[in-house]
């Protein structure tokens, strides 16, 4: 914890200081790279804020900052005199403790006033323990705990074993638990969805909206910055922006007042050429030169207004499927599956998916939805009832834990290389660019990609071969906002039937129009939306009748569309695959004759074949670049007859 100087001035003695965070002309740079430059903020006492930005740009070095981890280049960070600042611990607790032991000891003050009361005989210290456990509210602090804990997935028996029976992954949730239970002045929560799911993100949530200290909170959920948080700031460009309101609000005033910007810049640029014009014409007469020196002074004063980096987020893009299947794709009939002979974590599952489905997988973690992706993946066999699945069949399933299987030496192009071994390399860098990597990144090692760049590179290498059914497990962990909304889009274009896990809602509310309930054993449709889901996890109802007001559009409505909009668009579409076939055997011949050009011995051999050789080449050149052209024409309008 950082050095807090300052003191809350007015404040009655009795009350603990406000946990109000003023950052002044801070500058921060790691590795030579300059994050903050000269930025500036304040966070009013008992504000929930959410810390957004583009995934690189310092957010997690700013929060080391704040807790004196972390040296600035210049500038300082001041809060309130004994401020308790709390953030989860970086490693989860694996002691041999039980969990709700573990929670409890996070209230230091609770913990060292219970040893006192133990050790000391002076009665008078006794009673000034008691009084002030009892200010602390410290009879209840088992009952605060459990109910943390069961917020956050764990039952009464999970609460009394030891923290090492856990994965990692809940370990996390324990160190979750802990800070939330401290209670601090300043709480710091670094992307805590991550280790969450759908049930544990809508408890936090809602305790985050009720929390009654200052929150600053890194996520890229989009329905938790909504809902949890009453403002935002922004890291853009090495500066911080406080705005008020959620984040839909922040994204909509943030684009109005590029508008504004950009038409500020515009308008200013006008009149810079104007003042210009008239300096160069008058500035050698006489007659003119007051005015011309005048307007030179004014030009000097008139401060640039930048121009908007085009910043756009890559898309991502899925292939069709090669072939089409027919409804049902997968079929289950009283099936049980399981890791272990008699042992089965699902029973009794009779499931029908349709070949353009959406689903997404209701259910506390431990329930089984990684079981069930399995078993539709084909890596785990039914034990009893049947499974059908149509002929031809083409799963693809996306997992966060698969991340590991990239090959950390190899980059993205040595990884596409591999299921492309004939075709030349622009075609494969052409498919690598596909994935949404940037150039760049097209020969960096995966071990040195960023979170979200392996997510990327790993899905579209599950996606390679376009399948039928693609199942994605928390496609979003490493993802921005904006990347997360361009996923949206892909899902929503993608041809084929799509089943997701995911804690982030407003992924699923974007693209699933049918929610499957992993519960109790088994797999069965839920017959209500993800607010009902809400009230069932957290028993906390929203006002529901207003966010579908605002909604003009359901979800499904817009996939009927994106489905419609592909439809009319077919015949373009086949006209670009035929062209795109026609380009690649252009590509193939043009390689096989400079191959043959490349012999010496063809010269003294055959020159007139040669020569002959040489002619078709540029021909053949010729009919490509045309071919091409015509390729790009094509791809806009496509592009422009799909587009929302």
């Amino acid at each position: 914890m950082p050095a807090c100087g300052g003191l809350a001035i007015g404040a009655p003695a009795v009350q603990k200081p406000p946990a109000m965070l003023i950052i002044n002309d801070l500058s921060l740079r790691i590795a030579g790279r300059l994050l903050l430059d000269h930025a500036s903020l304040t966070l009013p006492t008992g504000t929930k804020a959410g810390l957004v930005g583009r995934n690189g740009t310092g957010k997690t070095t700013l929060f080391r900052a704040i807790t004196g981890e972390f040296s600035s280049e210049s500038g300082s960070i001041s809060l309130p005199k004994n401020t308790r600042i709390g953030q989860v611990a970086q490693e989860a607790p694996g002691t041999e403790e039980p969990l709700i032991d573990i929670v409890l000891k996070a209230d230091v003050e609770r913990t060292a006033l219970l040893a006192e009361e133990q050790a000391t005989t002076d009665p008078n210290r006794i009673g000034e323990i008691h009084m002030r456990l009892a200010d602390i509210d410290a009879h209840s602090a088992e009952s605060r705990a459990a109910t943390i804990l069961a917020g956050l997935g764990f039952d009464d028996e999970a609460q009394r074993r030891p923290a090492s029976s856990f994965s990692g992954g809940w370990r996390m949730r324990v160190a979750l638990a802990a800070v939330l239970f401290s209670e601090p002045d300043l709480l710091l929560l670094d992307e805590p969805t991550n280790y969450l799911d759908l049930e544990g993100t809508l408890w936090l949530e809602n305790y985050v909206g009720k929390y009654p200290h200052t929150v600053l909170l890194i996520s890229h959920d989009r329905d938790l910055l909504n809902r949890a948080v009453n403002s935002i700031v922004h890291l853009d460009k090495q500066k911080l922006t406080f705005w008020r309101g959620g984040y839909d609000q922040f994204e909509r005033q943030l684009a109005e007042q590029r508008e504004l910007q950009e038409k500020g810049r515009v308008k200013q640029e006008h009149a810079r050429k104007h003042l210009q014009s008239f300096v160069d014409r008058f500035r050698a007469k006489a007659s003119k030169a007051r005015q011309a020196q005048s307007r030179i002074k004014a030009l000097e004063k008139m401060k640039p207004i930048a121009a908007l980096v085009d910043d756009t987020v890559r898309p991502f893009s899925f292939p069709e499927p090669i072939k089409t299947v027919a409804s049902p794709i997968v079929a289950l009939s009283g099936v049980d599956v399981g890791y272990a002979p008699g042992k089965p974590i699902l029973r009794k599952m009779t499931l029908r998916i349709d070949a353009d489905d959406r689903i997404a997988l209701l259910g506390a973690n431990g329930n089984g939805k990684s079981t069930f992706a399995k078993l539709l993946a084909g890596r785990l066999k039914q034990e009893t009832g049947t499974m059908t699945v149509a002929p031809g069949l083409k799963v693809a399933i996306f997992a966060q834990h698969q991340l590991d299987d990239l090959r950390p030496e190899e980059n993205a192009y040595e990884h596409v290389r591999r299921l492309m071994p004939e075709a030349p390399e622009s075609k494969v860098r052409a498919r690598v660019a596909q994935f949404g990597l940037a150039t760049a990144k097209m020969n960096t090692a995966a071990k040195d990609l960023s979170g979200g760049e392996k997510a990327r590179l790993l899905m579209g290498l599950a996606a390679f071969d376009g399948p039928n059914l693609f199942i994605l497990d928390e496609p979003t962990n490493h993802l921005d906002i904006d990347s997360r909304e361009s996923l949206i889009h892909a899902l929503n274009d993608f041809p084929g039937a799509v089943i997701l896990i995911s804690h982030d809602r407003h992924l699923l509310e974007a693209t699933a129009d049918r929610l499957w309930l992993v519960k109790e054993g088994t797999v069965s449709p839920y017959d209500g939306d993800l607010e009902d889901y809400k009230t069932l996890v957290t028993g906390v109802s929203g006002d529901r009748k207003e966010r579908r007001e605002a909604e003009k559009a359901s979800k499904a409505d817009r996939r009927r569309e994106a489905a419609a909009r592909r439809a009319s668009a077919e015949p373009l579409a086949k006209e670009i695959r035929a062209t795109e076939a026609l380009m690649d055997r252009l590509r193939k011949r043009i390689d096989q004759i400079e191959d043959q050009l490349a012999n010496p011995k063809l010269y003294e051999r055959d020159p007139s074949g040669a020569t002959q050789l040489a002619k078709e080449r540029s021909e053949i050149g010729a009919q490509l670049a045309r071919h091409e052209e015509k390729w790009l024409e094509m791809s806009a309008q496509y592009e422009t007859a799909t587009a929302e």
